[in-house]
């Protein structure tokens, strides 16, 4: 059965690195003519370490050709892209949150380097059209709780920390709401205002989320419109502020602020923290259960690369470079990302016990929990635009009480088979 992906992401800060000097062999050409620079759009490499960057100045020293890594805000790399695709000036290459219809007739063929580095299955994807492969996931992001563990040591309340030790979304609101009550803690918990972080919340009630029915529609399954329902008791109860799902407050700044028990994120935040976070401890522990262990997780982005540039082969030769193991490994290590290729092993200098327990509940997660971002290829692929995401929008609106858990569901039918529609 055909899973739904629907996209909403998070807006990052900008900033491009390094000059902006292209060839004139190459997509946007401005740069002297026997230098090659190779255009890498992307999104976040400054949040996490800037893991291109660093790995684009070892290709430099190596190879001569320079690899310029543009940082576009996530909410605008979609279109971005489009827009490049409109004015033939595609760059060298891209992470991509999803493929889409405005250029994936301008992907490379990338599958012998696929067959040579390894994927792991569950993020192997190859066009229907044609059974090539024109898109590399970039590093594996999963769902996960952190805590703050300083408010949970001063309240005295034990909480689980290995996979061995579970616990449901009901024993995490009582100790949750017992850590408010010891603490100047104002709440339980947050989580990011995504549909990625709701699908896994969806999962641990059972759920399978939005998927295609036998007459062709979409819908909501019962398990997760009971799970919408405890996620807006949640907002009611105060174990939630309303403020970020309900007008958009900035979740991690939330729990930065060291005001609220636990926040409901994901992997890339590792990195983060481990910089910024000063003033609190934290921790990772595994989510919670209602009775489902599930986080969701696939592909952080996709690497793509087009023709027409100028520069094919020059990209080629990079991904190449990229994706050998000496080269991906120093870029997880750099970015504190989890490695897409197969066996890879990853040495972690700070918090190696949060990758394991990321690893751990990514092996443990039911099928469904795997397939958001594969779907997103394929939907591309298939010429879907997928722009907007019913899951998340018609949430927000239970959340701020514009409509009854009954519409909500009813509505996310609605919009997803129209959405979906062939």
């Amino acid at each position: 059965m055909k899973r739904q992906y629907l996209t909403r992401s998070l807006a990052t800060a900008s900033i491009t690195i390094g000059a902006l000097v292209l060839a004139s062999c190459s997509s946007g050409s401005g740069g002297s003519d026997d230098e090659v620079v190779l255009q890498l759009m992307q999104s976040g490499d400054v949040n996490q370490g800037g893991g291109y960057a660093k790995l684009a100045d070892k290709y430099f020293e190596e190879t001569g050709v320079r690899v310029e890594v543009v940082e576009v805000p996530n909410d605008d790399l979609r279109t971005r892209l489009r827009t490049s695709a409109q004015a033939n000036d595609l760059p060298a290459l891209a992470a991509s949150p999803s493929t889409d219809p405005a250029w994936t007739e301008r992907l490379l063929d990338l599958t012998d380097i696929f067959d040579e580095v390894g994927v792991i299955d569950t993020l192997s994807v190859a066009d229907p059209a044609d059974g090539k492969v024109k898109a590399l996931p970039t590093t594996l992001t999963a769902v996960g709780m952190f805590l703050n563990k300083s408010l949970w040591d001063e309240a005295g309340v034990e909480y689980p920390t290995t996979l061995e030790e579970q616990w449901t979304w009901d024993e995490y609101v009582e100790k949750s709401s017992e850590v408010v009550e010891k603490t100047d803690a104002e709440y339980g918990a947050v989580m990011d205002g995504s549909a990625h972080r709701l699908r896994s919340f969806l999962f641990e009630f059972g759920s399978e989320g939005v998927t295609e029915q036998p007459d062709g529609t979409w819908a909501l399954d019962e398990k997760g419109a009971e799970a919408l329902g405890y996620f807006k008791k949640l907002h009611e109860d105060g174990v939630m502020p309303q403020a970020v799902w309900g007008a958009a407050d900035d979740p991690s700044a939330t729990f930065k602020s060291g005001r609220v028990a636990g926040y409901m994120s994901g992997v890339w935040q590792i990195a983060d923290f481990q910089a910024n976070i000063t003033d609190f401890e934290w921790v990772s522990v595994p989510l919670p259960q209602q009775p489902v262990r599930a986080t969701n997780y696939g592909a952080a982005s996709w690497l793509v690369a087009f023709d027409g540039t100028g520069v094919e082969e020059e990209t080629l030769a990079f991904i190449k470079w990229l994706y050998s193991e000496e080269n991906y490994r120093e870029y997880c290590e750099i970015s504190g990302c989890l490695p897409v290729l197969d066996g890879l092993e990853v040495s972690y200098k700070d918090d190696a016990y949060a990758f394991d327990l990321y690893n751990g509940e990514i092996a443990e997660s039911p099928a469904i929990s795997a397939v958001q971002t594969t779907d997103g290829v394929l939907n591309g692929y298939e010429g879907k635009a997928i722009d907007s995401e019913p899951l998340f929008d018609e949430t927000v609106k239970l959340i701020n009480d514009e409509q009854t858990l009954e519409q909500t569901v009813e509505n996310i039918n609605k919009a997803s088979t129209e959405q979906m529609a062939d």
